[in-house]
């Protein structure tokens, strides 16, 4: 394994004593049941299985590590050739390629929920919003195998934003955090979490014959990013790849390649991890899972129920138990991690979850479709960031089938991303977002104008979801046998959407700032107004 510098030494020491001894004491302890009285808890999540009772060393490790804002097609696994992700690419050929991955919902906290207690965001309540309270009567699956016997952690980013000790929580949901080592990135938009020094520092803490389950959460690609730094890095305007429903100008070239610098800064701490566990004999007893929460923070995308907001790169090796180099095209959703790391552990998946385990198709010799049931997914969103009158949200819910994505917009008299008179507030901030603004026209609309109800797009010919096709009555059967479909399968999963009880999301709390909200906006307008009156 890579060593520190001696000056380090002794605060491993320490933190190898006080996390053992807290090991110890938690695994003496009782383990807390979740406080819901509507949610199962089946006690069948303690070590049960035949794996488990065979002993430590016979369960492999789990190492998830999740982007931050990475769209979907950026790596060389998936086609691109101006997003240089060599670590990434080797996972894919040394393991599992996922080609139709989703997520629940296209913001950072909702997704990471949903990946945590392998529940779709309208089954977490407060959860399933961005800045919300994350409600600790929905396990997750780090507590879970902690108490199995596993050492848990993370670094960088866990779930978030949000609060999760006014949910019940005492920590993080993803686990304890090693945040100790920092870095000197080349650009300022680059956090200085030292990712892999840090995954080093759990390691060392652990105990020989322990499984790990360890979370790297990267902050990047999120913005803001150090304007022109791709440029300076060597990269070239021509070679970036802008979207349809993006200008093809230098701006938004040069902001693609300022998000693709930290894209592959990310990368570089994937194989740094890699040689960790390669260095410590580890690294074909551990379960790899490389993915992100969304799509780019670009308008059009992030936030938003259009095919690259929502769909997600995914990449799985695990050793000789995957054969490398397949390719999978059954849909997958990030519900389905939790399931599946507890059954890796040997435990059977927890009853509160609704996704399901992936350890059979990655134990399956065959690429393309392994399951072609798996052909449908659901996906949606409720409040994200605020900029609505009294804090309103902008739900959507749709379904996604090998051809189509059909898209219910419940209140199309609302700004999808926010209001103009508070700044898109849904829509991070940049030299794109500044750009759409000043242009107007055709591509302002498509991120920031009003929509309809309905939206169809057939995803063979128009995989950016540029063309609506709902008023073409050709397409209303396919739209109204879609929306059908799509509804049936939001009640059986208790959706307050789609069972009449949707007001329920605005009323729950939103935990941080309200620098953009509509109240704080009109506040400011009568400040204007009074100085104004108080100037003549």
């Amino acid at each position: 394994m890579i060593s520190f510098a001696m000056e380090d030494r002794y605060k491993m020491s320490m933190r190898r004593l006080f996390v053992g001894g807290a090991f110890l004491l938690f695994s003496l302890l009782e383990p807390i049941q979740a406080n819901s009285t509507t949610l199962p808890q089946p006690a069948a999540n303690k070590t049960d299985s035949v794996a488990a009772r065979a002993g430590k060393t016979a369960r492999p490790n789990i190492l998830f590590i999740i982007l931050d804002d990475w769209g979907w097609n950026h790596s060389g696994a998936y086609g691109s050739d101006w997003v240089k992700t060599p670590n990434f690419d080797r996972l894919a050929r040394e393991g599992v390629l996922f080609k139709n991955a989703f997520t629940s919902n296209p913001k950072c906290s909702p997704c990471r929920a949903s990946i945590l207690t392998g529940r779709n965001s309208w089954q977490l309540e407060e959860a399933a919003s961005h800045f919300g309270v994350f409600p600790s009567k929905f396990v997750v699956y780090p507590d879970l195998l902690e108490d199995s016997g596993y050492t848990v952690g993370y670094t960088g980013k866990g779930w978030g934003p949000g609060d999760f000790k006014a949910g019940g929580f005492k920590r993080n949901p993803a686990g304890p955090s090693f945040a100790e080592f920092k870095s000197s990135p080349p650009t300022t938009g680059i956090g200085r979490n030292d990712y892999a020094r840090n995954f080093e520092a759990f390691l060392q803490q652990r105990s020989n014959d322990q499984p790990f389950c360890f979370w790297i959460g990267f902050n990047e690609p999120h913005r803001a990013y150090e304007q022109h730094s791709g440029v300076r890095s060597g990269k070239r305007l021509q070679d970036a790849q802008v979207p349809g429903y993006l200008p093809d100008t230098d701006v938004v070239r040069g902001d693609l390649l300022d998000y693709a610098v930290e894209v592959e800064w990310a990368d570089s701490h994937i194989g740094k991890a890699l040689q960790l566990l390669e260095a410590s004999g580890e690294l074909d007893n551990t379960l790899i899972v490389v993915t992100s929460d969304h799509g780019m923070p670009f308008p059009f995308v992030k936030g938003q129920v259009f095919e690259d907001g929502f769909r997600l790169p995914l990449v799985m090796r695990w050793g000789t138990t995957v054969k490398a180099g397949r390719v999978v095209e059954d849909f997958i959703n990030v519900r389905d991690f939790a399931p599946t790391f507890l059954e890796v552990a040997g435990l059977k998946p927890h009853g509160q979850m609704t996704g399901r385990s992936l350890v059979k198709t990655l134990r399956s010799e065959k690429s393309g479709w392994i399951d072609k049931s798996q052909n449908v997914m659901l996906t949606g969103k409720e409040r994200h960031d605020l900029g609505r009158p009294n804090d309103l949200g902008y739900p959507v819910r749709a379904i996604r089938t090998t051809e189509f994505l059909y898209v219910h917009n419940f209140f199309p008299d609302r700004w999808p991303a926010g209001n103009p008179e508070t700044d898109f507030g849904n829509c991070d901030g940049g030299p794109t977002k500044e750009l759409l603004k000043a242009l107007g026209g055709d591509y302002y609309d498509l991120s920031f104008g009003k929509r309809p109800q309905q939206a169809l797009f057939r995803l063979s010919d128009d995989p950016e979801c540029i063309r609506n096709l709902a008023p073409d009555p050709f397409f209303t059967p396919t739209m109204e046998k879609l929306r059908a479909k799509m509804f049936t399968m939001l009640r059986e999963e208790k959706d307050p959407r789609a069972l009449g009880n949707g007001a329920i999301f605005d009323t729950y709390k939103y935990t941080g700032g309200r620098q953009k909200s509509y109240d704080t906006w009109l506040k400011q307008q009568a400040t204007k107004l009074k100085a104004g009156a108080d100037g003549r």
